[in-house]
């Protein structure tokens, strides 16, 4: 009886999971910036904002016009400066696609210059002269790692809109490995991620090597296990020499097992500050991950607030939080506008019971709401692996 049980179980993970990608697949009809959506648009617009992005990353060079990167593995990691302009009409939370490339910079993300970097000397340089714009003190970087299915346009402008609505003062860096942007290739994509470990922990070192004052990491899905795992290697290598420039550490819909997370984090020992877990128990995204990997719980998508908590963390859960997105997995994107917020409930160590609260002051966009108990908030999220 308990066989038939499981096997029952199984096919229907199978028939849910086959559901959702079916689904996904058809919402992947639409085009999508696969060529041309970064070749730039020189001409200016009134209102438009713009932001110059560094990036590091693991992708193929494309010589397709107004591409740059594609998604094929590198053999050597890759530096490229590119600005970003977003759009006077811009709501928050969203990217406004351009129906064709290039774009319209009133109406559209477009890039206004893209140029590549020729090696890490040039990086460090480039990130150098941004960050002396800034005054002394507030020389922060953002680093962001993006996940699964993510074409190089597509973690490109995330991220700018990302920054644009959080208001950001930090040098925003964008860490992008070789995903192919398909959703059938999880498994490619699992496998550049993982082989993306040690040029990613390369790039921390120089981002730390460098002026900055402050470096804070986000990373999104599958992003979430080459970030643990490059920052498990430099734990077990001794650390980063530059350990006060620690910042927060995001985990946003973290797709890795968390038994395989509980495994990392007894390697880090529990943080003096907590590391922030923002997840949502609707994510179909990681629904399809967790009947891909045999149905083991991913991190961000059922967790246990208050096991986290132990191991050192602040979890976030964005569940009854209405998605902009399908697949209820870009939530983490609708958190950059409540950004200055965020920054003040984590310094004030406020947290609030999220059964205590209704959905409608969710809608508010309460922070507190959103805060899960128990926490107990100290000092810097990756002690641990810089070495303390």
């Amino acid at each position: 009886m308990g066989a038939l049980r499981k096997r029952c179980s199984t096919a229907k993970r199978f028939g849910l999971g086959m559901s959702f990608a079916a689904a996904l697949a058809l919402a992947a009809c639409g085009a999508r910036p696969e060529t041309g959506f970064l070749a730039p648009v020189t001409v200016a617009y009134l209102g438009a904002a713009t932001h110059t992005i560094l990036v590091a990353t693991t992708r193929k060079r494309d010589e397709r016009p107004g591409t740059l990167f594609n998604g094929e593995r590198a053999e050597r990691l890759d530096f490229a400066r590119i600005a970003v302009s977003v759009p006077p009409n811009h709501e928050a939370g969203q990217i406004e696609w351009a129906s064709t490339a290039p774009g319209n910079p009133g109406t559209s993300f477009v890039a206004r210059q893209a140029s590549y970097l020729d090696g890490d000397k040039a990086f460090v340089q480039a990130l150098n002269a941004q960050l002396a714009s800034r005054p002394k003190g507030q020389r922060r970087v953002f680093l962001f790692v993006h996940g699964y299915n993510t074409m190089f346009a597509e973690g490109l402008y995330r991220f700018a809109q990302i920054v644009h609505d959080a208001k950001m003062p930090a040098v925003p860096v964008l860490f992008t490995w070789a995903s192919r942007g398909q959703l059938a290739q999880y498994v490619y994509d699992t496998n550049s991620a993982t082989a993306a470990r040690d040029d990613l922990e390369r790039t921390i070192r120089l981002v730390f090597a460098s002026d900055a004052d402050e470096v804070n990491i986000l990373a999104h899905s599958m992003g979430n296990w080459v970030t643990v795992e490059a920052l498990r290697q430099i734990k077990i290598a001794g650390g980063l020499p530059q350990s006060s420039k620690v910042g927060q550490l995001i985990l946003a819909a973290p797709d890795i097992d968390i038994d395989v997370f509980k495994a990392q984090m007894r390697r880090f020992g529990k943080p003096k500050k907590p590391f922030i877990i923002v997840l949502s128990k609707d994510d179909k995204a990681l629904g399809l991950s967790n009947f891909l990997a045999g149905g083991q719980t991913r991190l961000g998508a059922d967790a246990d607030a208050a096991e986290l908590a132990e191991l050192g963390a602040l979890v976030i859960d964005m569940t009854d939080v209405k998605a902009l997105d399908s697949s209820n997995h870009g939530k983490f994107a609708q958190l950059a506008v409540l950004a200055p917020q965020l920054h003040q409930v984590l310094e004030r160590g406020v947290a609030a019971q999220r059964s205590s609260v209704g959905t409608d002051e969710i809608a508010r966009n309460s922070l507190e709401a959103l805060v899960k108990l128990p926490i107990t908030i100290i000092s810097a999220p990756l002690r641990a692996v810089a070495g303390h």
